[in-house]
């Protein structure tokens, strides 16, 4: 047999399967990267995009709230406590504006708690629960007349809430982009 009809051979077969495997490589890596890019949409559009507009959105709102009903001084203080003009004002707010967003928001974690970045849940996310689930006792004795209460006893997590959703969102947009310029290029 001649060596070079052996070294041809061989050398032809190595290149095919060099190419074969550096194909099924390249095709893998692809596909992990769509997932990826699968994955992080769906945190974008299903959790952390809705979270973003509600919490950028409650913010607005009590800032503008804010801005009629004791704008100089906590809203709740012992030195300046709230007129009972403000008291109404705070239900219809509680009612018509705070409470919606804020059902809605815990509903979103509830339903997707498993697209979150972290591995548990964030304290923040936990708070917020906890403040809805506290709130709806006090709203629901305003239903019965008894205007007696008008706090719940876990205060909402407004810093830190703003604070986990605004960097979560930005830091997934990014990832987002850089698979997106992956994928294309």
């Amino acid at each position: 047999m001649d060596n070079s009809f052996f070294i041809t051979t061989s050398v032809s077969i190595l290149l095919a399967l060099f190419g074969y495997l550096f194909t099924w490589f390249s095709s893998r890596r692809s596909q992990q990267q769509r997932d990826q890019l699968d994955r992080v949409n769906d945190q974008l559009s299903e959790l952390y995009g809705p979270l973003f507009a509600l919490v950028e959105s409650s913010d607005i709102a009590w800032r503008a709230f804010r801005s009629k009903h004791q704008p100089n001084n906590r809203f709740f203080s012992d030195q300046h406590p709230p007129t009972a003009d403000d008291l109404t004002a705070w239900r219809t707010w509680m009612n018509t504006v705070f409470m919606p967003i804020n059902t809605e928001m815990v509903g979103i974690i509830q339903h997707n708690a498993h697209l979150l970045i972290e591995s548990d849940m964030p304290p923040c996310l936990l708070r917020l629960s906890a403040h809805v689930a506290s709130f709806s006792a006090v709203v629901s004795q305003w239903e019965q007349g008894d205007l007696s209460q008008h706090q719940s006893l876990v205060d909402y997590p407004s810093e830190q809430l703003l604070n986990y959703v605004n960097s979560a969102y930005k830091l997934l947009k990014q990832e987002q982009a850089e698979l997106i310029g992956l994928l294309k290029g």
